[in-house]
């Protein structure tokens, strides 16, 4: 019975509507991601409106990330209970209603609960949207739906920033929120039309114990990673980041004696998963420390104001979309292991350059090794969100969805952290109060150094990982006897 449920969505609509399935769930990523990016830009208006500082409106930045860490594990499991396309659906209407609530937001307190309801709409848009994929695309449909994916990060950052200048100058920060209302009705529609349900099987009662000592973990490593790029918020983000980690290992312990843990870590014994996580976390504090880095180093080391240092900036958008139509033909002549090893060395060591960055550098010539370093990277995403599932069981994809996005999102604030903390370090070594192009150079080679070790991790890919998905045949490569026999025993 298990098994016809979840095996109907993918023949009745992997070949035809792969796409249509990509682009529902990359919409509705992509209002999530441009409203995370037009709100940064409007918080000096939005303080003067709620008559407080403009530092003080960073709480409703972080007031967001604080639901999604709690809420990220749970997603798996609400999936499996009420069905993804359930889920998924409800998801969005919640950050719509939340949406709507920060838009009449009277008072900063009403607009952070506001953006609290948003971000339990956001936890689980992201990981149950990547499961609802997982689900109803063939798996050699794979890598071409996973690189859809892709668009809503690298629109966002984009589209979010003009954006925000267009409203808060000519019309009202309110209409930030007022955007996504017809957006997320219109996802609503297409995930009912296009979309089935599909509901796991239950394992174990819900994990309660869990689900607080995983959210006050993750959320006080998401605040304090984000704080550390805070000024004088060092002694702060220290206390935020040991509260975690003393919280995290509490979580460690309970989940060893739970039959259904809300983060399952025993997944990370599955090879082509835990191995995904680990290399995929460590490119990732390059990926998070670049929009830190690179805007400052601009402004800072080169004098540019910064609309001249986003243009630039736009470079990594650019190179990031110009791989999506590729990653497809580049997997099936190299396969994955092939393809993360090389592609993770030239998309670190092409942002490593940024550390000899100088303003006598030609500017096209700084565009051209953005653009470069971002289109090898994205296809290191691409072939990560791809192969992590590769070996999963059905049964585990909910819980291995939310994991892996858990751990996505950890990253990326880690490497805000890690490259805050290597700049202001620089600095203190060299008794300056402004960061120099030397404290930048610095700071990227630091994290640049952490990013290239994944690829011990990567090489530890199986040379025949995910050739179902590619299409890709090792040469050379037997499959053992006792493979082999499993599966004539399966056969029969």
């Amino acid at each position: 019975m298990s098994d016809q449920i979840y095996q109907a969505p993918m023949v009745r609509r992997a070949a035809p509507n792969f796409r249509v399935i990509a682009m529902i769930i990359a919409s509705a990523m992509l209002m999530e991601n441009i409203d995370a990016t037009v709100l940064a830009t409007a918080l000096p208006t939005m303080a003067r409106d709620f008559a407080v500082s403009a530092p003080a409106m960073s709480i409703a930045l972080t007031s967001y990330l604080l639901s999604l860490a709690i809420f990220i594990p749970a997603s798996g499991r609400m999936a499996d209970s009420f069905g993804s396309r359930t889920v998924f659906r409800a998801a969005i209407a919640v950050f719509v209603i939340g949406s709507i609530l920060c838009a009449l937001a009277p008072t900063l307190s009403f607009l952070v609960l506001a953006r609290l309801l948003q971000g339990i709409g956001g936890a689980m848009m992201m990981p149950v949207g990547r499961l609802v994929l997982m689900r109803s695309v063939a798996r050699k449909d794979m890598v071409s739906a996973m690189s859809w994916l892709l668009v809503p990060a690298l629109i966002g950052p984009i589209v979010g920033p003009p954006l925000g200048g267009f409203f808060v100058t000519y019309l009202d920060w309110r209409w930030i929120f007022y955007i996504n209302v017809p957006i997320g009705i219109i996802g609503m529609i297409f995930v009912s039309i296009y979309i089935d349900e599909v509901k796991g099987k239950a394992s174990g009662p819900f994990d309660t114990i869990g689900f607080v000592l995983s959210g006050i973990s993750l959320g006080s490593l998401l605040f304090g990673f984000e704080m550390s790029s805070h000024e004088g918020e060092g002694a702060f983000s220290i206390f935020l980041i040991a509260l975690g980690l003393i919280f995290g290992i509490a979580y460690l312990r309970h989940a060893r004696r739970h039959p259904s843990p809300i983060m399952d870590f025993s997944l990370m014994k599955v090879p082509s998963f835990g191995t995904s996580v680990i290399a995929g976390s460590l490119t990732r504090i390059t990926q998070g420390a670049q929009p830190f880095l690179l805007p400052l180093l601009f402004q800072i080391g080169f004098g540019l104001s910064a609309a001249a240092a986003g243009q630039i900036v736009i470079a990594t958008a650019l190179g990031a979309l110009a791989m999506k139509p590729m990653a497809k033909f580049v997997f099936s002549r190299l396969g994955f292991r092939r393809s993360l090893v090389l592609n993770g060395i030239f998309g670190t060591v092409g942002y490593g350059l940024c550390a000899a960055f100088r303003p006598d550098w030609p500017m096209p010539l700084i565009f051209v090794v953005l653009v470069l370093s971002a289109f090898f990277l994205s296809f290191q995403f691409t072939a990560y969100n791809t192969i992590a599932y590769d070996e999963i069981d059905k049964e585990r994809m909910s819980s291995a969805t939310s994991f892996y996005t858990t751990f996505q999102q950890l990253m990326l604030s880690l490497g805000i952290c890690i490259g805050a903390l290597a700049l202001h370090g620089s600095m203190a070594f060299n008794n300056v109060e402004t960061p120099s192009l030397d404290d930048f150079s610095t700071a990227f080679v630091v994290v640049t150094l952490i990013s290239i070790t994944a690829t011990i991790w990567n090489l530890r890919f199986s040379p025949t990982a995910g050739e179902e998905i590619s299409g890709y045949k090792a040469r050379g490569i037997k499959v053992p006897l006792e493979a082999d026999a499993t599966r004539v025993k399966t056969k029969a």
